[in-house]
């Protein structure tokens, strides 16, 4: 690579990365555009030709091709959880989460955190440790960029993508339809990109046991012995329905891109929605249910729906300097409906006396997000670069939540439940069953200032020191009101469900701090490299969305009819502050044989203070973010590719990781009961010790094109649910995955057969709850509450791409 590409800058160079030679790539990590092979930090890249081969749809697929990045399979319902180098204390949950503060994501070069599913991508790059000195967003354990294909003045330019496939365990079929549009508005001056994908996935999981008529069916119509009864009884009462945790997304990116010299800029709007019926997990058995069933009482849909409006300006100040900003708007809506039977019955508020009870829960959130960052790149010769910029966030959050018990209102008011609960419910009207009501809003504002000076002693060694000073506001409001209580009632009249004002509070928190980089690198050779980087991390705290205790007393326990649901933080509950890390790295890059053996090895150590811990509050239980403990990840990543022939190429990674708490850290997992302390020496939950992947593919020359045979196997070791799998954790087994695919090509037209997870394996990705919870009976009612995320399973389907 030329020394003019190595200095060029990164926006402007993006079109550089689309090397035809995919076996090394051109990246932008460190915010110049530079071979992967001489780019001195952690960064692993996935170009267009690979995200295509594996049919790698979005970040869940990601984990299993990226060295020290987790990701696991959690279906449509919520996006993924994504573990770098370790840095988790929270369990595998099944479901995903929809915001991580941990890891920086980036769509071109705007900053957030959206599952934008991965078409019309030039690459993807993955970059392990803090980056807070290069990145507006401040990043703990790392960042994800996802670098899409810009809009290009010079010509037209289309690709259209279908697949079809069948599903393992499912009645349905499967496709994906997609297209990509490049549309020159003004010749080498003003294009029109539109990236366009609909993707509907059958599922695989079925809900047997949904109540037919909530508050009239009985959703255990049988004793312990024989919970579901005769098949009379189940046909009296249950409704199921198959395949509920089937995916449709439609997502699509729309760019307008201006390029003049020494100018371009990029206006983009980007929106998915992504709807689901169900959880992507079972339920342990506990009614009899398969590996492939959910024994929930309701139906779980979620839709999530996601904007984003985007501006890209990039200017060359001369000789000197590139100038670029970036402004943007998100916002994220989720709606969801849970069963909450079991967290009702747990409270022990004797709603099992309703013989038909059964509850859900309606969940609507809000996220939305203004960043503007400023950053100047030199572009001057010398022995000195530098980077330096400025970062603005403001994050606002809105939840809002219904619990409903039907039927339960009209049988707590009845001459029966009027004898059971002790005339507790006389005078009850609420028929349409709100139980508690809740809303949280927060508010977080962050400013930061960075940047990065590089020194070049010789042209083979560079030496670079960067820093970052941050600082955060946070706010939050709350309330919440029991309708169906005495004097719920009184302050919530039916039908209303507007909480009062003396059942809400607020709660603030700020911090600031600086954090710091250094990083060395030597080239041997123009093939061997080395680096090392030493730097600091940090998360930035907040507030738990939960609502504020009114009174402060937890209250004593085992009460069985409440003046009201204490379901909220108290003082010390209801904010965070931030946790830091330090990473130090060594790593060496190397391209030997002439460049068909291309391989990074790096070895790393980690130290996290004040980890932000999932706990729960004293009240009620609810779950909550908490400072506490120390930890240290130790691990190595590797990975290359060698060119065997040039018909044959091999490709794999290989991750071990070491993370452990090296602090005692009380109470955690039960603060409630005051036990379930965790220990210094107890490796951390949510990531696999060892993972790799391994990747063979052999191209045959046709007379007319070229056949492609592609075998991929992964690895994902075992997965601690808990630290230490204390409190009623559990490891989850360590699993193989094997993909196939079989591609034709020739001239523009491209046709495949592929199969994923090709043995029909059977993986547990996560889990809901703890073994504890596993077979629970509340008075006779057997609990639902465990459940255990599922992987997709074998899939096997039909392929097809065209360019023009």
């Amino acid at each position: 690579m030329t020394s003019s590409l190595a200095a060029a800058p990164a926006l402007a160079q993006a079109s550089a990365a689309g090397a035809p030679n995919d076996d090394v790539i051109i990246v932008s990590a460190t915010r110049r555009a530079t071979d992967i092979m001489q780019t001195p930090i952690n960064i692993t890249a996935l170009g267009s030709e690979q995200l295509e081969s594996e049919r790698l749809d979005d970040v869940k697929d990601l984990g299993a091709f990226t060295p020290g990045l987790t990701v696991t399979d959690t279906g449509p319902r919520g996006a993924a959880t994504i573990v770098m180098r370790g840095l988790s204390a929270d369990g595998a949950s099944p479901t995903g989460a929809n915001f991580d503060s941990a890891v920086g994501t980036y769509l071109g070069e705007v900053p957030l955190y959206l599952d934008f599913k991965l078409i019309d991508m030039q690459r993807v790059e993955v970059l392990l440790g803090p980056q807070g000195t290069l990145y507006g967003l401040g990043t703990l354990a790392g960042a994800i960029r996802y670098i899409p294909n810009r809009p290009d003045a010079s010509g037209f330019s289309a690709e259209v993508h279908g697949r079809a496939y069948d599903v393992a365990h499912s009645s349905g079929v499967g496709y994906v339809a997609d297209a990509a549009i490049n549309l020159p508005i003004i010749s080498d001056i003003l294009a029109f990109r539109t990236s366009t994908g609909y993707y509907d996935d059958p599922g695989f999981i079925d809900y047997p046991f949904i109540v037919q008529q909530p508050g009239v069916s009985l959703p255990q119509p049988g004793p312990v012995t024989n919970p579901l009864g005769s098949q009379a009884d189940k046909d009296a009462n249950v409704a199921p329905r198959k395949d509920l945790n089937y995916e449709k997304t439609i997502t699509t990116r729309n760019q307008l891109g201006l390029t003049v010299p020494s100018f371009s800029a990029y206006l983009t709007y980007a929106f998915q929605q992504t709807k689901t019926g169900g959880d992507q997990a079972n339920t342990f058995g506990v009614l009899g249910e398969g590996r492939y069933e959910n024994a929930a009482r309701y139906a779980e849909p979620a839709e999530r729906r996601s904007h984003l409006i985007s501006l890209e300006m990039q200017a060359e100040l001369g000789d000197i300097m590139q100038a670029v900003w970036t402004t943007a708007w998100t916002e994220t809506k989720n709606h969801t409906v849970s069963d909450v039977t079991d967290l009702l019955l747990d409270l022990d508020y004797d709603y099992e006396l309703f013989p038909s009870f059964a509850g859900f829960t309606t969940s609507d959130t809000t996220r939305k997000q203004f960043n503007q960052e400023v950053r100047l790149v030199s572009t001057h010769d010398g022995p000195f670069n530098w980077v330096v910029g400025g970062f603005y966030n403001l994050m606002k959050y809105r939840a809002d939540g219904v619990e409903r018990l039907p039927g339960f209102p009209q049988f707590a008011a009845s001459p029966t439940g009027s004898a059971l609960y002790g005339g507790f419910y006389d005078g009850l009207v609420r028929p349409d069953g709100a139980e508690y009501v809740s809303f949280t809003d927060s508010e977080t504002e962050e400013v930061a200032v960075f940047g990065e000076l590089t020194f070049h002693p010789t042209e083979a060694w560079q030496i670079t020191a960067g820093g970052r000073y941050f600082t955060y506001d946070t706010s939050i409001t709350g309330g919440a009101d029991t309708p169906m209580t005495p004097a719920g009632r009184r302050r919530m009249p039916y039908p209303s469900l507007a909480i009062a004002p003396s059942r809400m509070r607020s709660g603030e928190a700020s911090d600031d701090g600086f954090v710091w980089k250094f990083n060395t690198s030597y080239n041997f050779t123009q093939d061997l490299m080395a680096y090392a980087t030493y730097s600091k991390g940090y998360r930035i705290g907040g507030v738990n969305r939960v609502v504020p205790c009114i009174d402060q007393d937890p209250g004593a326990p085992g009460v069985q009819l409440p003046s009201g649901q204490n379901l909220c933080a108290l003082p010390n509950e209801l904010s965070y502050g931030p946790d830091k890390v330090k990473n130090l790295e060594v790593g060496v890059r190397a391209s030997l044989l002439e460049g068909r053996l291309n391989a990074s090895l790096a070895a790393f150590q980690v130290w996290w203070d004040g980890i932000q811990l999932s706990s729960s509050t004293i009240n009620g239980n609810i779950g909550i973010t908490a400072n506490g403990g120390k930890a240290k990840s130790k691990g190595v990543d590797l990975s290359f590719n060698a060119r065997i022939s040039p018909q044959f190429l091999l490709r794999g990674n290989y991750s071990y990781l070491d993370a452990k708490l090296t602090e005692d850290v009380p109470d955690l997992l039960n603060p409630k009961t005051g036990s379930g302390t965790v220990f210094s020496g107890d490796r951390l939950p949510g990531s696999a010790k060892n993972s790799g992947a391994l990747a063979a593919i052999y191209t045959v020359p046709m007379p007319d094109g070229d056949l492609a045979l592609n075998w991929t196997a992964t690895y994902t070791g075992g997965i601690l649910t808990t630290p230490g799998a204390r409190g009623g954790g559990e490891r989850l087994p360590s699993y193989v995955m094997h993909r196939a695919s079989i591609t034709y090509s020739i001239e523009q037209w491209e046709f495949s057969v592929f199969a994923n997870n090709i043995f029909n394996k059977y993986a547990i990705t996560g889990v809901t709850q703890d073994l504890t919870r596993s077979q629970i009976i509340n008075d006779g009612v057997i609990g639902r509450y465990y459940a255990r995320g599922v992987a997709t399973p074998r899939v096997i389907g039909l392929e097809g791409r065209v360019k023009f």
